[in-house]
């Protein structure tokens, strides 16, 4: 079972995962790549590229998706023909890291499929208005990963609720959505 397989340094693989994303939408790149580098350092790479594409489409504001694509290309083509153990081309992860923490953040794909389609999210629509080895120190994840999508945020009640009313508020850089008023603030 994924949560109980821990990272090279020992954390909950889905905490972890669920850091890199939230420290993404609040424009967090130093916390963002540590958890990114984090997952790839432990044998998680393509994983990441799955997540950040995810990340692209989830959260950030423009047509950004293309160039995480790109970049996940160019990784591709660095690490072809060489065993996955011994992968090269991190430096395209931060920089895809990167530049989703400055773009502009925006939830509409998210709440577009959430509240206007899949009303199952249990959500009433009018009410719910450097490097790795430098970075030898252990760091906690933040509480803001623990949230409904994690085994820790459920045994701690967290709600999906909770989850799109936080996230909307951490959005940074912020601009104003087409679906806002769907979170209660």
């Amino acid at each position: 079972m994924i949560q109980r397989i821990p990272t090279k340094r020992g954390y909950s693989f889905p905490a972890v995962s669920s850091a890199m994303q939230k420290a993404v939408r609040r424009g967090d790149a130093a916390l963002a790549g540590y958890w990114a580098l984090e997952l790839w350092a432990s044998g998680y790479g393509q994983y990441v590229w799955r997540r950040l594409l995810t990340v692209s489409a989830e959260d950030c504001w423009g047509i950004l998706t293309a160039e995480v694509k790109a970049l996940h290309d160019s990784y591709t083509e660095i690490n072809r023909n060489i065993p996955s153990k011994t992968a090269k081309g991190r430096i395209f992860i931060s920089k895809a890291v990167i530049l989703l923490c400055l773009a502009k953040k925006s939830r509409d794909p998210d709440h577009l499929q959430n509240f206007v389609y899949d009303q199952q999210a249990g959500l009433d629509p009018e009410t719910l208005t450097d490097e790795l080895e430098r970075a030898g120190e252990y760091i906690p994840i933040p509480d803001y990963a623990y949230d409904c999508h994690t085994p820790q945020g459920r045994s701690m009640g967290k709600t999906k609720a909770d989850f799109f009313k936080a996230e909307q508020e951490a959005l940074s850089p912020f601009i104003p959505g087409l679906f806002d008023n769907l979170i209660d603030s």
